[in-house]
C-alpha cells in the first residue's frame, strides 16, 4: 500500500495514502495522534477530507462538477431536478417507471399539518425567511416523533420524501404569511416546481403557460445547486447527524448554516451590487476600477469561488438560462445588461484573469429569481430547496458508513498555562 512518511523530531511515522476514483490523493492521519502525540492544524478545514463519498466530485482547478459520474453540463441540459435528486439519493438516473414511483412517493406527503402555520404567525413579519424556514422545519420534525430513527434506513427514506414534498410548501407559506395573503395549497399531481410557483404567486386555480416557462427555468437553477461536496451547510448537516440527531435536526442545521452571507446569501449581494451600479448610471468601467483599487473597500460580488480556481461550470449554464428565461417571459431587466457588461469587461481585464476571478453560479442566479418574482431576501430559501437532495443524500450516505464517528475536531490551546487559584480578595 502506498504511504507517506512524516518525521516529527526524531520520530518517523508511515501514514497510508488513499486514492479516489479520479486520482485525488489523501493522507490518512487517523492514527497520527496515537503514534506521535501530534495533531494537524487546518483552519476552516480547507485541506481536510472528512469522509470518502461517491456522491459528488469537484475539481476547482479544472472547473469540473460531477454527480455520480455525470457532468453538471449533461445533467443541466438533459435531466430534471427530481431526476438529479433520485440520482443523488439512490445512485442512478431513474427509468421512466422509477421516476414515476419517486414522484408518487413525494406526492403522498404534500399535506402539512395546519398547526405548522402557527410558526409563521409566531415570528415578526420582518423576520428573514431563512430564520422562518429553519424554525418551520424543526417544528415539522415534531409531528413525526414516532418515526425519527436516524439509524432506520426506511425511516430516513420516508422522511426524505416528506422533506422534499413539504419544503416548497413551507417556503410558499412563509412568503404568503408575510405578505398577508391567503395560503394556497398544493395541487395534487402537478409538476413539482410549477406547483411551488403556484403556491407562491398563484390563486390555486391552475398552472398557466407563464408559470410553466418559469418552472422550467427554476427547475434548472434548483438542479445546479443540488449538491456541491463538503461545503459549509452540507458539513453542518453531517456534523449534526453524526451525533445521532434525527434528519429534521440535521437539515435545520444545514438551513441555518446556509443562511450566512458567506455561504447562501451571495446571490442576494450580487443583485444588490448590480442595482447599485445601475442606479449610478451603469458605468461598469468605474466599478471595475474600484474593484482593482486596494484602498477602495468595494468588491465585485459573484466573482471568484472558494473552490473553483477556474470557471465555475454552473455559471456557464446559468448565463444561458438567464438570457432565455428573460426573453421568453418578456422581461427587460437592465440588471442583466449590467451583469453581461460587467462579466465581459472583467474577462478582458488582466487583473481579474491573472487572479482567476471569474463569475460564479451566484452571479446570474439572482437575476433569474428576480425575473420570476421572488423577493430578494427569499433567494436563499431557493438555494435551500435546491440543495435539499444533496443534504439528504449526504445524511443517508453518512448513516450507512460503518466508519462514521461523531464529529469531534481537535484544537491547539494557546491560552494561559496552569495557574494558581486566587481567592476573591487577592484578585
Amino acid at each position: 500500500m502506498p504511504e507517506a512518511v512524516l518525521r516529527i523530531g526524531e520520530k518517523e511515522v508511515s501514514l497510508p495514502l488513499m486514492t479516489g476514483s479520479v486520482g485525488e490523493t489523501a493522507v490518512d492521519i487517523s492514527s497520527l495522534r496515537d503514534e506521535t502525540g501530534a495533531v494537524t492544524l487546518d483552519d476552516g478545514f480547507a485541506n481536510t477530507a472528512e469522509t470518502a463519498s461517491d456522491l459528488t466530485f469537484v475539481d476547482g482547478e479544472a472547473g469540473v462538477l460531477i454527480h455520480r459520474g455525470y457532468t453538471i453540463e449533461d445533467l443541466a441540459s438533459e435531466a430534471s431536478f427530481l431526476e438529479v435528486a433520485h440520482l443523488l439519493l439512490f445512485g442512478a438516473l431513474p427509468t421512466k417507471g422509477e421516476l414515476e414511483s419517486f414522484v408518487g412517493s413525494i406526492q403522498e406527503h404534500l399535506h402539512v399539518d395546519s398547526a405548522i402555520r402557527n410558526v409563521f404567525s409566531a415570528v415578526p413579519q420582518d423576520a428573514h425567511p431563512m430564520q422562518v424556514l429553519g424554525s418551520a422545519v424543526a417544528a415539522l420534525g415534531g409531528h413525526y416523533a414516532d418515526d425519527l430513527d436516524p439509524n432506520d434506513p426506511e425511516s430516513v427514506e420516508r422522511n426524505s420524501y416528506r422533506l422534499i414534498a413539504k419544503l416548497p410548501i413551507l417556503i410558499a407559506w412563509a412568503h404568503r404569511a408575510r405578505e398577508g395573503q391567503e395560503i394556497v395549497d398544493p395541487i395534487p399531481g402537478a409538476d413539482y416546481v410549477a406547483n411551488f410557483l403556484e403556491m407562491m404567486f398563484g390563486d390555486g386555480g391552475h398552472i398557466d403557460e407563464q408559470e410553466q416557462i418559469a418552472a422550467k427555468a427554476l427547475d434548472s437553477l434548483l438542479l445546479l445547486h443540488a449538491d456541491h461536496g463538503q461545503n459549509c451547510s452540507t458539513s453542518a448537516v453531517r456534523l449534526v447527524g453524526s451525533s445521532g440527531a434525527n434528519l429534521y435536526g440535521a437539515i435545520t442545521g444545514g438551513i441555518f448554516a446556509l443562511s450566512g452571507p458567506l455561504h447562501g446569501g451571495a446571490n442576494q449581494e450580487v443583485l444588490e451590487m448590480l442595482a447599485s451600479i445601475s442606479e449610478d448610471g451603469g458605468d461598469v468601467d468605474k466599478y471595475i476600477n474600484r474593484a482593482k483599487d486596494k484602498d477602495d473597500p468595494f468588491r465585485l460580488m459573484g466573482f471568484g469561488h472558494r473552490v473553483y480556481k477556474n470557471f465555475d461550470p454552473r455559471a456557464n449554464v446559468i448565463r444561458t438560462t438567464a438570457e432565455e428565461v428573460l426573453n421568453r417571459l418578456g422581461v427587460d431587466d437592465p440588471l442583466l445588461d449590467v451583469a453581461v457588461q460587467l462579466q465581459k469587461r472583467a474577462l478582458e481585464d488582466d487583473y481579474f484573469v491573472e487572479r482567476k476571478l471569474f463569475p460564479n453560479v451566484d452571479f446570474f442566479s439572482g437575476i433569474i429569481y428576480r425575473a420570476l418574482g421572488f423577493p430578494v431576501d427569499m433567494f436563499t430559501t431557493l438555494f435551500a430547496l435546491g440543495r435539499l437532495p444533496g443534504w439528504l443524500s449526504q445524511f443517508k450516505e453518512m448513516k450507512t458508513d460503518s466508519s462514521n464517528r461523531i464529529f469531534r475536531p481537535r484544537q491547539i490551546y494557546t491560552g494561559e498555562p496552569k495557574r494558581a487559584w486566587l481567592p476573591m480578595e487577592e484578585r
